[in-house]
Formats: C-alpha cells, sequence, structure tokens
C-alpha cells in the first residue's frame, strides 16, 4: 500500500471520526490512570510520614533504675507503704534494663534483690546457664551475710 492511498483513507470523514474517538477514548483512559497513580502515591507518603513521624515520637532511651524507682518497685511488689517503707533500697548494684541488682534492707538485715525488666522484684537465689549461683557471689562480693531463714 502506497503512502499516498494511506493518507487518502485517513483523510476520509468516518476513519477521522473513528481515530478522534480512539485517540480521545485512549487519552481519557491514560490521564485515569496517572490520576490514580498519583492519588496512591500522595497517600502511600503520606502514610509513611505519619509511621515516621510516629516512630520518632517514641521514646529510643533506655530507662535507668534509680534507688527512688527501685524503692517504688519494691514497696509496690511487697505492697508496703511508699511513703513509710519497712523494707529500703540501700543500693543499685547493677543498673541494666532486663536484670538490675539491687541490695534492700529490712531489720539491719541486708540481701540482694533482683528486678527484671523494671517490673518483677525477688530476694531469692539466681542461678546463670551453667549453675552458678549469682546471689552469693555478689553477697560475697559486697561482704554481705546470709540470713538463713
Amino acid at each position: 500500500m502506497k503512502f499516498r492511498v494511506f493518507l487518502q483513507r485517513l483523510s476520509s470523514p468516518r476513519v477521522r471520526r473513528r481515530l478522534k474517538i480512539g485517540l480521545s477514548v485512549w487519552g481519557v483512559a491514560i490521564a485515569i490512570s496517572l490520576i490514580f497513580k498519583f492519588a496512591y502515591d500522595i497517600g502511600y507518603f503520606k502514610a509513611q510520614s505519619l509511621i515516621n513521624d510516629k516512630n520518632t515520637a517514641t521514646p529510643n532511651t533506655t530507662q535507668i533504675l534509680t534507688i527512688e524507682s527501685a524503692q517504688r518497685i519494691v514497696s509496690g511488689a511487697l505492697k508496703e507503704d511508699p511513703d513509710y517503707p519497712k523494707t529500703i533500697v540501700t543500693q543499685v548494684i547493677d543498673n541494666n534494663q532486663k536484670l538490675a541488682t539491687i541490695i534492700v534492707e529490712n531489720n539491719k538485715q541486708r540481701k540482694i534483690g533482683w528486678i527484671i525488666d523494671m517490673r518483677l522484684f525477688f530476694t531469692g537465689d539466681l542461678f546463670n546457664d551453667n549453675g552458678y549461683n549469682l546471689t552469693e557471689s555478689i553477697e560475697h562480693q559486697h561482704n554481705i551475710s546470709r540470713g538463713e531463714n
């Protein structure tokens, strides 16, 4: 087919109308898909920025166990009056966030206490993976006599 014949067929009004309709349908479809794509991207980026803002708002500092906060934990665990406790925290030995070691005193007796995850408090023997008694070693380190019950 020669180029001249092709141009003659394109110049026919019926073919022109069909081309205009076809091209406008394709143009509208492309425009709608671009609008949806931009709307999705804007929504996605807004959601990401909200997530990032939420993540930056959360504190990323580690909690530090002070004697006052350890005293509140011990008083709460023993159900004592926090203003006038019978059991007093005298020293925070190991200030680890997961497992903190403290020395508590009650009626002139000193004991080793353990605070786990800044919540749970207990004064029992704690053993490591090898079966080594950590409570006895810390008592020996800090010259605390073991009161047998």
